[in-house]
């Protein structure tokens, strides 16, 4: 295994220590590949997956320079639609050892303008 990549599943070991989701304030988790990012609200008490959103799945894929980031946006704003929605205003952000910036931070943006708070 790579040294980066294992340093970050160190980093989210920790911070999955300290926290969790339940039914009421779910675990909003991230998962970002070279190519693409995926968003899931997870409710940790019994296990499942409440809603989830990736790229891969919107229809109007931005375009340009910055188009992974504006593509990590729209998934935020899709995970916090499907949650409003469901009546599911507040949620606990887990960022999966990933460094809060670029991609991440996009996402996590993109969620809070769709109406979850962190």
């Amino acid at each position: 295994m790579l040294l980066k990549e294992k340093k970050r599943k160190r980093r989210h070991k920790r911070i999955r220590s300290e926290v969790s989701g339940t039914a009421d304030i779910p675990r909003l988790t991230v998962y970002r590949s070279a190519k693409h990012i995926y968003g899931q609200l997870v409710d940790d008490t019994s296990g499942k997956v409440l809603f989830s959103a990736k790229d891969i799945d919107l229809e109007n894929a931005p375009e340009g320079d910055n188009r992974k980031i504006a593509l990590a946006y729209e998934v935020g704003k899709e995970l916090g639609k499907k949650a409003s929605k469901e009546g599911v205003e507040r949620v606990v952000f887990d960022r999966a050892g990933y460094k809060y910036h670029g991609r991440v931070k996009a996402l996590a943006e993109g969620a809070r303008e769709a109406g979850l708070k962190f």
